[in-house]
């Protein structure tokens, strides 16, 4: 779905003040968000993601029941427009400064106290998407490379379920970056709720801990993050497990991309390089 295809579902829709060629473009991925005065649309990709943006919504009107600062929806469920789905938020004032790994740790302390909700979560398929991200690749990555991840994949997938964990398993957030984040005039706000889990809530925690060894966060950020959420994930002896399943995500995430960017290849090979040779102090960077 290209940009001028999403305008027409948003004109079709009707549910943003003014012509849809005036609406603002915030991001085209598997949604197109379009902004309008206060309200914000997010345009899906095909049909399939319908159930995905309802189950957005029900999460959604959980959080607020539970006083968990997030995103807000201004309709209650999802439209279906010329095969769309199309979901309707209120707009989150502009930032008042960039979010920070304490931020995050306060919201995912909040939510990791919650009972599980009253609608069902699916489980967080952290190696769901590595055997078609790795078909996306087809020839521009080396056969043995993609039979190595699934090797991998197959192997953690394993050792993840059976893990013991220390915290209580319940809902998570499943995609627990600062970027995640809206620092608004009344503070922090969680947002992109699609990958909204019912699993270890370790997961959450992980996340913080590889962009510490992989991805440049500075050691005092980390330490801040730690200190506001009350215990650093590292100290679990199950931590590795979780980290290399998600590295292993990552890096087949990255691989969708080779065929089209030399950049994403060289990063592609970077990553599989470093797994390869067990080095975890390799960086590696955001694609």
């Amino acid at each position: 779905m290209d940009e001028a295809r999403a305008r027409d579902v948003l004109a079709a829709a009707g549910v943003l003040p003014g012509p849809a060629r005036d609406a603002a473009l915030l991001a085209l991925g598997e949604n197109a968000v379009f902004a309008a005065g206060d309200l914000v649309a997010k345009v899906g990709r095909d049909a399939e993601l319908l159930q995905r943006a309802r189950r957005e919504l029900d999460i959604a009107g959980w959080l607020a029941a539970a006083g968990v600062p997030a995103v807000r929806a201004a309709e209650p469920e999802p439209r279906l427009v010329e095969g769309h789905p199309v979901t309707v938020w209120h707009r989150l004032p502009d930032p008042v400064r960039p979010a920070e790994p304490r931020d995050l740790a306060r919201l995912l302390r909040m939510v990791h106290a919650l009972p599980p909700p009253p609608f069902a979560l699916p489980p967080r398929e952290l190696l769901g998407g590595v055997e078609r991200w790795l078909r996306l690749a087809g020839d521009a990555i080396e056969p043995e490379d993609a039979a190595y991840l699934r090797a991998r994949r197959d192997g953690f997938a394993a050792a993840a379920a059976a893990l013991t964990p220390r915290l209580p398993p319940g809902p998570i957030h499943g995609d627990a970056l600062p970027r995640n984040v809206h620092i608004g005039p009344d503070g922090p706000v969680l947002v992109d709720l699609e990958t909204f889990s019912a699993d270890l809530r370790e997961h959450d925690l992980v996340v913080m801990a590889l962009s510490r060894d992989r991805y440049g966060l500075p050691a005092e950020a980390y330490d801040s993050f730690t200190e506001a959420y009350g215990w650093d994930v590292r100290e679990w002896e199950g931590c590795s497990v979780l980290r290399g399943a998600r590295e292993t995500a990552s890096c087949a995430w990255v691989a969708q991309h080779a065929p089209s960017s030399p950049k994403a290849l060289a990063e592609f090979r970077r990553r599989v390089a470093s797994l390869r040779d067990g080095d975890e102090t390799v960086r590696w960077y955001p694609f």
